[in-house]
């Protein structure tokens, strides 16, 4: 599944679902061990560029430390790629 290709609304679905994941740690720590670097790579696959890799690293980081799971990463980013874009797509 090519995560680029996801139209506008289905990524905010899509990073939605992402960041609830994250919470599953707050119920069983160990999933950070497997959550972590997926999240990161889901979010490269998810938005292009720099900016992906980035936001990338970003989640990974969040993920990985304790205590900043409840940081949604996946639903900031997408409000950065198309707060203001929204009258272009």
């Amino acid at each position: 599944m090519n995560l680029h290709k996801l139209k506008k609304y289905q990524k905010l679905i899509f990073g939605l679902i992402c960041d609830l994941l994250g919470y599953v740690s707050f119920i069983f720590p160990p999933f950070d061990f497997v959550w972590a670097p997926l999240s990161g790579y889901l979010m490269t696959k998810l938005y292009e560029g720099k900016k992906g890799k980035i936001a990338g690293f970003i989640v990974f980081v969040e993920e990985a430390l304790p205590f900043l799971d409840v940081v949604p990463t996946f639903t900031m980013m997408w409000v950065y790629t198309y707060w203001n874009k929204s009258s272009e797509v």
